[in-house]
């Protein structure tokens, strides 16, 4: 006993060091983080007080710089290409000439220049330089980006390309703000007419636009959440850096107020036209019903259709996102809201098919919809069900105590009554004499239930010593519960043991599964699922401690207890199954998970769409926001350079939850005679190959045994 013990004191100071180096590491790496995020910062401050306050070079220093027009020419020209690797060489290039006459040309190389997200850092720095050398470059820059909102009468300037249009409008509108947070652009009202212009009503006629206001809405909301008066949470350096920009009130009710009026009225042709897409697929069943196909006008015209409204959700979810609301939820009728045309079924278009069952199988869908119903099985006492009527026996115990009272109350009044005269009290002897036998009955009846409630505490005493007992005895037994039927019992028998410690007791003994035994996670959630119908708290306890432990485990960044976290995330894929971890939990993680797509997260992102990507995938209102999700996988996996294991991984996830289409096997049509013909022919080659070997395997027999007879 004394070994065993002090190997319960080792193992749990191992356990305690092991918990506390964790938290070491997680508070370094925070630490770390937040030291980068301040420095990134600490630029922007100082790069914008030299903009507000710039030490400009006087015309003799520029004087003595190279002013020839063919070194300008070739400096300016290399505008056009801004980038971060050609950025420190470009900037020393433009300290060596004088660019005084060249400004407006400078101007425009920049404004035409076509610069990714990655870019505009490096422009931010080379306008400051250029702003901090010339007076006159940022009114004409200013003035420049703007053209590609509002471009000129005539239109010379406007790119025929309308995806090339909105790329260009959305890199200036991330250049102009970024300008303006190092000082460059100095008034935020420069930002009104942008913003009155992008959520003009007149917009949302044209699709296309609307589109692409949505997502340059977007955009601006999560750069500049600041001008909406939107705070991010965890980053105190951020918002005081924001707060010295000197944003009016009034413009952050502004910006919110067109925001919002503009996410209204897109969120209302959402609405319209998902009840057009719904409208269509109701025709489109209907037809289906009577002709058994579609034609490929109707196929077209539905497809179509279906492509602008997922289009129009996406951009709406979000702006929606960006600006910290919930995405819209469409109304749900009880019909289907995805038609599978034959387009998407076959490459001949000649099948057509229903929608895709969520389950592979009917065992599955028991599994995982029949769950076992427990007030068959249990007395609702047990349950929780019965404290309204322990409630109303109180109640009348309060009464029969009240009338008690009154009782004694008519005693002391008879008492009183005594000395009046014996003629005026003849009537009232009866009622007396009635009041004193009550009061001997409720004195008995009370007593009866002070014995009763010590009787009562002694059980539950009695109780309370055998119900550890057989909670470490059930608990001993869940691991071994592999079967349904094993943890339905197991279930039932818990229901007896019920109470708010021993809820919280399974609630941890659940959470701490061992991590190799992933196959105990499909019952365990089953279990959770069937008594979540009568105690509310444990499937809220159970998603807390794993969501905590999630987050624990993203935020440690580093690349062990990869079991650990494959058994978190196939937990809660499971508890999703059962409709108990809500599906916002979930693409929560695979957001995390696909945000820094390297090493452990690449396994946690695949074992997660392979417990439940497909149930996503298939259940009605997640397909649209998990067939995005899928498909930033799809495109992380080709930018990526993963290595073959986790390429195969992913590939098995993304193809798990949206398996490649393939074309119906279409069964050859013969005519009646030929199916009797060949009916005959197998028939007779039956009989013939069964017989005939049975008799040539008797002549052979028959000569061997001549032959060793002989």
């Amino acid at each position: 006993s004394g070994l065993r013990r002090r190997g319960m004191e080792h193992m749990e100071n191992e356990s305690h060091e092991g918990k506390k180096q964790d938290e070491e590491g997680h508070h370094n790496n925070e630490v770390v983080r937040l030291e980068e995020y301040k420095k990134l910062i600490d630029v922007k401050t100082a790069l914008r007080q030299s903009n507000l306050n710039p030490e400009r070079p006087d015309a003799s220093h520029l004087r003595t710089l190279d002013s020839s027009i063919k070194r300008n020419t070739a400096v300016i020209k290399k505008l056009k290409a801004i980038n971060d690797e050609q950025k420190d060489g470009l900037m020393e290039e433009l300290k060596s000439v004088n660019l005084s006459k060249f400004v407006s040309e400078a101007v425009s190389y920049i404004c035409e220049a076509k610069l990714r997200s990655a870019d505009i850092q490096a422009a931010v720095q080379i306008c400051s330089l250029l702003h901090q050398r010339y007076k006159d470059f940022s009114p004409c820059l200013i003035q420049g980006l703007l053209k590609a909102f509002f471009p000129g009468k005539a239109g010379d300037d406007i790119d025929p390309d309308k995806n090339s249009r909105a790329m260009k409008k959305r890199s200036t509108l991330k250049l102009l703000m970024e300008l303006y947070f190092v000082g460059i652009v100095e008034d935020a009202s420069t930002f009104i007419n942008i913003i009155k212009d992008l959520t003009s009503v007149e917009h949302l006629k044209d699709r296309e636009t609307t589109q692409t206001n949505l997502t340059l809405l977007a955009s601006f909301a999560r750069q500049g959440k600041h001008f909406l008066g939107l705070q991010k949470h965890g980053q105190e350096a951020y918002d005081e850096f924001f707060m010295g920009l000197n944003i009016t009130d009034d413009l952050k009710t502004f910006f919110k107020k067109s925001l919002s009026s503009y996410y209204d009225a897109a969120v209302a042709i959402l609405m319209s036209e998902h009840a057009s897409l719904r409208a269509m697929e109701s025709e489109n069943a209907k037809i289906l019903n009577v002709k058994g196909e579609l034609s490929d006008e109707n196929t077209a015209l539905y497809e179509k259709l279906r492509k602008s409204f997922d289009q129009l959700l996406r951009c709406v979810s979000s702006l929606a996102e960006a600006l910290d609301m919930q995405p819209p939820v469409m109304p749900d009728d009880g019909h289907t809201t995805r038609v599978t045309t034959a387009s998407e079924l076959s490459p001949s278009g000649k099948h057509f098919s229903a929608v895709e069952p969520i389950w592979d199988d009917e065992d599955t869908k028991a599994f995982y919809e029949s769950l076992p119903d427990l007030r068959v099985f249990v007395p609702g006492v047990l349950l929780g069900e019965a404290e309204p009527k322990l409630v109303d026996q109180h109640g009348k115990v309060h009464e029969q105590t009240g009338e008690h009272k009154l009782e004694q109350g008519t005693e002391v009044q008879n008492n009183a009554e005594a000395s009046v005269p014996e003629h005026q009290l003849e009537g009232k002897t009866n009622v007396g004499s009635k009041n004193r036998e009550k009061k001997d009955k409720t004195g008995k009846e009370i007593s009866k239930e002070k014995e009763a409630d010590q009787k009562g505490d002694i059980e539950r005493e009695k109780v309370r010593v055998t119900d550890g007992a057989s909670l470490d005895n059930l608990l001993q037994r869940l691991p071994r519960c592999v079967s349904r039927d094993l943890i339905d019992q197991l279930t039932v028998e818990f229901c007896y043991l019920n109470s708010k410690a021993n809820r919280k007791k399974l609630a941890r003994a659940l959470f701490n599964v061992p991590r190799t035994s992933l196959e105990l996670l499909p019952f365990y959630s089953r279990l959770v699922a069937t008594l979540s119908t009568c105690m509310k708290d444990l499937p809220s306890m159970l998603l807390s401690m794993l969501e905590e432990e999630f987050n624990f485990l993203m935020n440690k960044k580093d690349q062990i207890k990869i079991e650990t976290k494959i058994r978190n995330i196939r937990f809660i894929g499971e508890l999703c199954k059962f409709n108990i971890a809500p599906s916002g939990l979930v693409f929560s993680c695979l957001k995390a998970c696909l945000d820094d797509f390297s090493h452990h997260n690449i396994d946690v992102a695949c074992n997660l769409l392979e417990t439940c990507g497909r149930f996503l995938y298939l259940s009605q209102g997640t397909t649209v926001r998990m067939s995005n999700m899928l498909e930033i996988l799809r495109r992380l996996k080709n930018v990526k350079n993963l290595d073959p294991h986790h390429s195969t991984l992913v590939e098995n996830a993304y193809y798990l939850c949206k398996p490649p289409e393939r074309s119906a096997r279409v069964s050859k049509v013969r005519p009646p005679l030929h199916q009797v013909s060949l009916f005959i022919f197998f028939c007779s080659f039956w009989y013939f190959r069964t017989y005939v070997c049975i008799n040539c395997y008797i002549e052979e027999l028959i000569l061997s045994l001549y032959a060793c007879s002989t």
